[in-house]
């Protein structure tokens, strides 16, 4: 009896803890379930809550260390557009000016000394043209390297098939700093036994401001430190003086230059595959680069493959004869000597078998 009241005890006790595990499940299943309303309420509130904070960021300036009046604090002014030019610079270009011509009549003065017109280093030879000033720190040594450097790599000699020409536009720089920085320039890039071909150039104000305006040239000079903002770049001249090619920045191509020269001199310098180059590349004023034209290197294409199909056809109408075609050619010319011919015996002759007939013993 003992036995199965505690058996019955135990099972009760068993179904209570069940009940209770259940319930409690049941109650954390649905106590923790939140409302979509309530997630809904609760994200609205802390949007309106971000809100003020976005506007008052927005509106206020912005600051960093070390602002007068609050301590450790700076006020960073918004930055300027990169396309924006600033007033300084406004009328500092380089426009194009192709086909123009130069003022060939302007007066200067070489690195001698030596009183000169610009059209002494025209009239047989195109000419590379650079605007530099002679104390410029920077840029205008940086564009008269890159000179130098292109045309090592040119097949033409300075002086024989062109002329290189650079032209101050600073009145105050004298035919001695002129001197100074040819020898320099040549000695660095081993081009003293070129020396005739490169000219170093000094002039007044009216002459200068003639060749600058031609040539689509302006600078402008900061009386501040003493020094000209302007672009850099060079140019190629024909032998004419018209503005043929532009070329800007500080490093130019030697194939590009040696296109422009061969273009500019009309025919005067340059080899057959250059000619072809002409043909396939053309001058984009738009880059100030030369591209490949699509239609021209079309056309070269099918004039090769029309060639290489005739030279085939012609091959084989024409086939080289064998060795027994060419045996009896050689033999009817007279080459093999033709069997002995019965006739009159002169004098001392004997048939080949009267020959044959002594030989043997």
């Amino acid at each position: 009896m003992d036995k199965a009241k505690g058996k019955r005890q135990k099972a009760k006790v068993r179904r209570q803890k069940g009940k209770k595990a259940e319930a409690a499940l049941k109650g954390r299943s649905t106590g923790a379930m939140v409302p979509l309303t309530t997630v809904a309420q609760r994200f609205s509130a802390a949007l309106l809550c971000l809100v003020p904070f976005a506007l008052c960021l927005s509106g206020a300036p912005a600051f960093a260390q070390g602002a007068p009046g609050v301590p450790g604090l700076v006020r960073v002014e918004p930055a300027d557009p990169a396309d924006v030019v600033p007033p300084q610079l406004a009328d500092v270009t380089f426009q194009q000016r192709l086909n123009h011509r130069l003022p060939l009549d302007a007066r200067f003065r070489d690195d001698t000394g030596r009183e000169v017109a610009l059209g002494d280093y025209f009239g047989k030879k195109p000419v590379v043209l650079a605007f530099v000033y002679y104390s410029c720190p920077m840029l205008c040594l940086q564009v008269m390297n890159g000179v130098a450097s292109a045309l090592k790599a040119v097949p033409f000699v300075p002086g024989s098939d062109f002329e290189v020409v650079y032209v101050s536009f600073d009145p105050a720089d004298t035919p001695a700093a002129a001197a100074a920085k040819k020898q320099a320039l040549l000695e660095d890039y081993q081009q003293a036994s070129t020396a005739a071909g490169w000219h170093f150039l000094t002039g007044d104000a009216a002459s200068i401001d003639a060749l600058t305006s031609a040539a689509g040239f302006t600078y402008r000079k900061d009386d501040a430190t003493g020094q000209f903002a302007h672009v850099s770049g060079v140019l190629v001249v024909t032998s004419d003086g018209r503005l043929a090619r532009y070329f800007y920045g500080v490093e130019y191509s030697p194939k590009e230059l040696r296109l422009a020269l061969v273009e500019s001199s009309e025919g005067r310098i340059g080899s057959v595959v250059d000619q072809l180059l002409l043909y396939c590349y053309h001058y984009d004023p738009a880059s100030g680069r030369y591209g490949a034209v699509a239609m021209n290197l079309v056309r070269l294409g099918g004039a090769v493959t029309v060639m290489l199909l005739v030279g085939f056809i012609v091959l084989m109408r024409n086939p080289k004869p064998s060795v027994s075609r060419e045996s009896e050619l050689t033999r009817r010319a007279g080459l093999f000597r033709p069997a002995a011919q019965p006739g009159p015996k002169g004098p001392g002759l004997r048939t080949d078998k009267e020959s044959e007939a002594v030989r043997k013993p």
